[in-house]
């Protein structure tokens, strides 16, 4: 009996030892397939989740990582899907890597470019609340001065100098840490060690292929950066280093990848291919540069002139430049008689200056006018370098707040950045002329399409709804979503352009007025358009957000019933608007105060617009919603009043009533109101206060 209880106990013990051998092995597998996540190589990409995109972000048919199109003011990323994890699990150590990539930045224009590209630790794919233009895709307003909770560190490879982060140049590398102000950055460029290592700059957006290695030492903290012109072999020296402690700088699972952005001019950026490798074991893998996609093709250059054409050109060019010298001495002495002007706050608001002479050009001499009001006359124009259409206001001269105003809109329009907010693009003043250059919208002004009879077609109830969210929008960002809160002052149909594509921008900031978010505006003139005019103004002074919601439910009821706020007859003066849509509510049957040219429409949308602007409308400012309260209410994410507000009806009664006298009259002797029968709806709807026509009515296309 005691052989086969011998043979029992080895059976069962080598049974044990293949468990044992079987989970070693199956640990081994596991630990392998988790490693393979800390080392990829992307020689080329493709739309199978290799990376994760987000913004205008997508890869190309040939393989390329297109970050941003020839779009201005959007950001891409491009990102590995799965994390990393940047710590030592048993320490808390920061943990090496090294990656390299191969980029290329091709601008839309040579003069005018995007903002640049940067390869960046994060804590998510998608960076929540990202903006575009000089936050690059990464920071906001709020957070991109240094706040240790972004836990983003990125190596930027910046094309627009901007002086809040205390950019060196338009051209340089940076290594960022939760921050756009860089620790350590230097002009682009590599040492040449044919030349004493002597730094040899490179242009980044030159639209060639460039290659950038990225070093850190968990160890020493060190992070080096290198780049050159792809192709060349990888120069010794880095061209920028610094300390960066990882451990706290980012989350211990963070996600590695790319972002750009575009500002008010567009580059398309590009990665062609990336390697990366987590961990002391080596650099990562080199990149076959063979084996990468190539960019796009250029536009074919023009065919040359033939070589005796090109001959006669230079000796007519000659004989010209002999006959000029001449009148060099008096060419210089009218140059000097109509030389521009240019004071201190221009440098401080710091948009993009336009030489008069490009203007004169760009107008055919200032002879397309497509507007005029009291303030000057506005011309379709078309730069001569980049091609792009614009509308250029110029100021009279006999305005006798012209200069005022004209400051008043660089100060505002010049540093905001929205989709839907008229673009400023640039300025000149020369000899008391002053003189605006704006993005040209083709379809004008709103009240245009509203109120233009049979001469244009009515605007559907879809193209009416994505106007007014497009407005809302706009007006959140100047609320919310800037440095400083912008009250506009003037928000209406008229001031509401429309580009080729029936986007609704917000225009005009001639009466903008900015503060310190939380603090208390100051007391001003009153100024507006009657219909819009917020009824504590009256008592206040003050124009504040409240105000501007109190506007913006006109305009919403303008628009939905194709009715201005006040229409003066010879017997009725009563507003008229708000009360009918009140009166139409109260019978149940609201929507039937809708603009009859609109026709069959979405009747739940119709509806909650008309609510909402009577919400808006309410003569209590603290009944009004916020703009935040407006957008979510007409994207659908907050519901609509079901119910009349509580006291709308009382004081729609009260201020709309047999107060409406004492409203106007209340206002300062220096305002002047004029509803004279024999003149037009417009001319009846002037400014209160300060007699203004709008930007909108300047830059109109007939």
């Amino acid at each position: 009996m005691a052989a086969p209880a011998a043979v029992l106990a080895v059976l069962r013990w080598r049974q044990r030892r293949w468990l044992v051998e079987l989970v070693a092995l199956l640990l081994l597998l596991a630990r392998g397939g988790a490693a393979a996540v800390d080392e990829f190589l992307f020689p080329g990409f493709s739309g199978d989740g290799g990376v994760a995109t987000s913004g205008v972000a997508a890869v190309t048919s040939s393989g390329l990582l297109l970050l941003t199109n020839e779009t201005n003011e959007v950001f891409g990323h491009g990102f590995y899907p799965k994390p990393v994890s940047l710590r030592n699990a048993s320490t808390g150590a920061a943990v090496s890597f090294s990656t390299t990539f191969v980029f290329a930045i091709v601008p839309k224009y040579p003069d005018a470019h995007g903002h640049g590209l940067a390869f960046a630790l994060a804590p998510s794919v998608a960076v929540p609340g990202a903006v575009a233009g000089k936050y690059l895709g990464l920071f906001n307003t709020s957070d991109s001065t240094g706040q240790i909770k972004n836990k983003i560190v990125a190596v930027e490879l910046d094309t627009a100098r901007d002086d809040e982060f205390a950019d060196i140049d338009d051209n340089h590398v940076g290594v960022d840490v939760n921050s756009l102000k860089s620790e350590n950055s230097s002009t682009a460029g590599y040492h040449d060690a044919a030349t004493g290592s002597k730094l040899a700059s490179v242009n980044l957006i030159g639209g060639e292929p460039l290659q950038v290695w990225i070093e850190y030492d968990g160890d020493s903290a060190r992070l080096e950066v290198t780049l050159s012109p792809a192709g060349m072999l990888r120069p010794a020296t880095p061209l920028v280093s610094c300390t960066v402690n990882l451990s706290s700088a980012v989350a211990g699972d963070t996600y590695v990848g790319f972002s750009a952005a575009n500002g008010a001019a567009a580059s398309s950026h590009y990665v062609l291919g990336w390697s990366f490798r987590l961990g002391g074991g080596g650099r990562a893998q080199d990149l076959n540069l063979a084996k990468l996609p190539r960019l796009p093709s250029p536009s074919k250059p023009k065919k040359t002139l033939p070589p005796l054409i090109i001959l006669t050109i230079l000796l007519l060019s000659v004989v010209i430049l002999l006959l000029a010298a001449a009148a060099v001495a008096a060419l210089v002495v009218r140059s000097r008689r109509y030389a521009e002007e240019e004071e201190e706050w221009e440098i401080e608001y710091g948009p993009h200056r336009i030489s008069y002479k490009d203007l004169h050009g760009a107008t055919k001499g200032f002879r397309d006018v497509i507007g005029a009001g009291g303030f000057g006359s506005v011309y379709h124009g078309v730069l001569p370098r980049s091609g792009v259409e614009v509308a250029v206001k110029k100021v009279s001269h006999d305005s006798r707040q012209g200069l005022r105003e004209f400051v008043s809109e660089i100060a505002s329009m010049s540093r905001l950045r929205h989709r839907n907010l008229v673009q400023l693009l640039g300025y000149c003043r020369r000899r008391g002329e002053l003189v605006l250059v704006y993005d040209y919208m083709a379809n004008g002004s709103l009240d245009k399409h509203l109120f233009a009879g049979g001469e244009r077609p009515a605007l559907s109830w879809e193209q009416r709804g994505k106007i007014v969210r497009d407005v809302a929008a706009g007006l959140l960002y100047l609320h919310e979503g800037w440095e400083q809160v912008v009250v506009h002052r003037d928000i209406k149909a008229s001031n509401v352009l429309l580009d080729a594509d029936m986007n609704g921008k917000l225009s005009d900031f001639g009466l903008a007025r900015l503060y310190d978010h939380g603090a208390n505006p100051q007391t001003t003139r009153i100024v507006g358009t009657l219909g819009y005019l917020a009824p504590e103004l009256s008592k206040t002074g003050k124009a504040t957000t409240s105000t501007d919601v109190f506007a913006f439910g006109a305009f919403l009821l303008e628009v939905a019933c194709g009715r201005r706020p006040m229409e003066f007859t010879v017997d009725d003066d009563s507003p008229g608007l708000v009360e009918l849509v009140l009166e139409h509510w109260k019978a149940g049957e609201i929507t039937a105060a809708r603009d009859p040219r609109i026709g069959e429409c979405d009747e739940d949308d119709l509806e909650v617009v008309l609510k909402l602007g009577l919400l808006c409308s309410h003569p209590d400012p603290r009944r009004r919603p916020s703009m935040r309260q407006v957008v979510q209410i007409l994207e659908g994410a907050a519901p609509a009043p079901e119910t009349l507000p509580e006291d709308l009806e009382c004081g729609v009664g009260q201020f709309y009533g047999e107060s409406f006298d004492e409203f106007v009259t209340g206002f300062p002797s220096t305002s002047e109101i004029t509803t004279s029968t024999t003149q037009s709806t417009d001319e009846q709807q002037r400014l209160v206060g300060c007699v203004q026509l709008s930007t909108a009515d300047f830059l109109k296309t007939t």
